[in-house]
């Protein structure tokens, strides 16, 4: 198939980061008891009111701005009616005609190319509860219901069929998922759940009109939308190529098998019989509020990622895993705030400070490693008072300690030998002891230096300078070699 002939949309949920649900107060807390977070409002009980969460509606508007859309200046509220066991209310308080914003979009890179992929709208409602279903969930005999997560602030958004490859898929979401995590909106945690992606697919005909369209669900991870989507490719075209037709429908994705299995016929607009909700009054966003709240978006990862790679001449591959993480490239654009030169930065922020971080369960933000430690560490290195190997063990010692390097060095007596006079004692003994490594030398062997550097090194317990060592060893060697012959 054709990559010109897949034409995929996708709908994204995501929770957000506010302290309460959407319309009551409850906590919005992952992995509590279940039922523990509820409320009258929340479970749908008679006579209860619900009040819109202002926070909610801002990251919302803050989202379009970020992904360039028009906002709405007139909105409200609409229930959406339909019966699911994890829905109190057998409605759901979300946007139909009148969402927060439309026509937006998206670029990101993709095989190292800019794309650009259309936003048709962003609406704000309220999530479901959870089912927790025995054993497995097409065969499963028994459901529970937990309602905590009912009502949870949930942004969905909704692009354009423009997407052409679940390659493509896989990177738009990648990127999307960065940006909201930019601007503090959603923690974007697809295996937690609170980041969802239902794709729409379909072939296209002979024609070039779109064919019957396909949605698919429970893909909990960037790897398994790519998944899903190449299985229902490969599912489509088997169907059309034998002269069958395509059921539009909606379908579940199955993570151990890499398939797609058939849930239920899709349904239609009309089917939820949409009405403005009569306990929620409609919004004015004003243009001093549109301000206010584009004035606190911060520089987006796809424009640092630019400025990384074009500014301070970073490798593609670094910049990307930099602006992937925004704490982490905070802490790079700090560490050049310091004077770090921006290749040695990354070098140490991308090697052992990041597996110190994952190691201790910190956050690059978390304080103990400072950026100004870093360019401690680096100005001991150029001055040639430690080594690359001894800063390696003063970064650990950072961690454990919560001293700055300058302070650990002097504290632990951590330094590096430079003296010549004393390195060239140390070396005409280990050559005198490692005699075939010398003949090795003169064989041409080139590793034999590196060998007799490493007994300097063991011999001076790490603290020889490896540059001043290495080039001791080369004349005595080459001194030797010179009577020699």
């Amino acid at each position: 198939m054709s990559k010109t002939n897949v034409v995929i949309g996708l709908e994204i949920h995501a929770q957000l980061k506010t302290e309460t649900k959407m319309f009551c107060g409850c906590r919005t807390s992952f992995g509590d008891k279940p039922n523990t977070n509820v409320c009258p409002v929340c479970l749908g009980l008679p006579g209860s009111l619900p009040v819109a969460n202002k926070k909610a509606i801002i990251f919302t508007i803050m989202s379009g701005l970020a992904l360039n859309c028009e906002i709405s200046r007139y909105s409200k509220f609409d229930r959406k009616q339909y019966f699911y066991p994890d829905m109190p209310k057998n409605y759901q308080i979300s946007q139909y005609d009148l969402p927060f914003c439309r026509n937006g979009y998206l670029e990101f890179l993709c095989d190292g190319e800019l794309r650009k992929v259309r936003i048709h709208r962003i609406h704000l409602e309220e999530d479901t509860g959870k089912l927790v279903h025995t054993g497995d969930i097409m065969e499963s005999d028994q459901s529970m219901v937990d309602y905590n997560r009912a009502g949870t602030p949930l942004m969905e958004i909704v692009t354009e069929p423009d997407i052409s490859s679940p390659k493509e898929a896989k990177a738009f979401m990648s990127e999307l998922r960065d940006v909201l995590r930019y601007l503090g909106v959603s923690d974007g945690n697809m295996e937690e759940g609170s980041m969802r992606c239902d794709a729409n697919i379909s072939l296209k005909n002979p024609d070039g009109t779109f064919g019957t369209k396909v949605e698919i669900k429970n893909m909990n991870s960037l790897r398994s939308l790519e998944r899903a989507l190449e299985f229902e490719i490969i599912r489509q075209s088997e169907i059309l190529d034998s002269g069958g037709i395509v059921i539009q429908e909606t379908r579940h994705f199955d993570e151990r098998d890499g398939t797609t299995h058939s849930l239920r016929t899709k349904e239609e607009a009309h089917d939820y019989r949409y009405f403005p909700d009569p306990d929620l009054l409609p919004f004015v966003v004003s243009d001093e509020e549109i301000r206010n709240i584009s004035n606190n978006i911060p520089e987006l990862p796809l424009k640092r990622y630019f400025r990384f790679v074009n500014e301070f001449g970073i490798n593609k591959n670094d910049a990307s895993v930099l602006v992937s993480d925004f704490k982490m490239a905070n802490f790079f654009d700090d560490c050049v705030k310091c004077n770090c030169s921006p290749k040695e930065a990354v070098k140490w922020i991308l090697g052992d400070l990041t597996y110190f971080w994952n190691e201790k369960k910190l956050e690059p933000d978390s304080k103990v490693f400072e950026p100004s430690y870093l360019k401690e560490l680096l100005d001991l290195i150029d001055s040639n008072l430690i080594s690359i190997r001894q800063a390696k063990e003063v970064v650990e010692k950072v961690f454990e300690m919560h001293e700055s390097p300058k302070k650990i060095t002097e504290k632990l007596g951590i330094k590096q030998i430079s003296d010549e006079g004393f390195l060239i004692d140390a070396a005409k003994k280990v050559i005198e002891n490692n005699p075939k490594a010398v003949q090795d030398f003169f064989k041409g062997k080139k590793n034999a230096v590196g060998f007799l550097v490493g007994q300097l090194m063991k011999e001076t317990k790490g603290k020889a300078s490896p540059e001043i060592s290495n080039k001791i060893i080369n004349d005595i060697l080459n001194d030797l070699k010179g009577r020699e012959s």
